[in-house]
């Protein structure tokens, strides 16, 4: 089987074992930065019960804001596709760029001119200092996979855990319909 590294666009995917880990519980995160001191990614799959305009009252916008992880969750973060419209912006990988000039994004945002489908929002961020990705890599928390999904932002991120445990293949098959908390089961 191959084992991929971490690299900025691939996706890492919460192994089953971290169960009572509320905070990276079945988690599905881009990684948007990997370098030997550190690693920032967001958790695609964790829809949160506010929107844009909820945060930024002088947005009009109702595009939801997902929780990106447990650091910095006073900062607004957002990765998208749209690198044309918004300046300033880095790219990940393959078309995925991530933050770029925000009074750009709020003109457009304002005039209507983004789809759901170009953008994410998150509050906070999923980050490991030097060597700690790669532990826990090592003791099995997460497994690495390609991003292969065609647009980040449209799939539903419901079912996003399930799909990439599925594709695992073998025992995992198993965990992809067990209750999320196993005590109920």
């Amino acid at each position: 089987m191959l084992y991929l590294k971490p690299h900025k666009g691939r996706l890492l995917i919460a192994e089953p074992s971290i169960l009572n880990d509320s905070s990276f519980n079945r988690a599905i995160i881009l990684i948007t930065e990997h370098t030997e001191i550190n690693s920032v990614g967001f958790i695609l799959n964790r829809p949160l019960d506010y929107t844009l305009s909820d945060l930024l009252p002088d947005i009009s916008s109702d595009f939801t804001v997902y929780q990106g992880g447990p650091v910095e969750q006073d900062n607004l973060y957002f990765v998208h596709m749209v690198p044309e419209l918004i300046p300033d912006s880095i790219e990940v990988d393959n078309g995925i760029f991530w933050g770029g000039n925000f009074e750009a994004l709020k003109q457009l945002l304002n005039e209507g001119s983004l789809k759901k489908s170009d953008i994410r929002f998150f509050l906070g961020y999923s980050g490991w200092g030097k060597n700690q990705l790669a532990d826990e890599l090592n003791i099995n928390s997460w497994f690495i996979s390609e991003n292969d999904l065609q647009n980040i932002f449209s799939e539903d991120e419901t079912s996003l855990w399930k799909d990439k445990i599925l594709q695992k293949g073998g025992d995992y098959k198993l965990w992809a319909n067990a209750p999320s908390d196993i005590n109920l089961n």
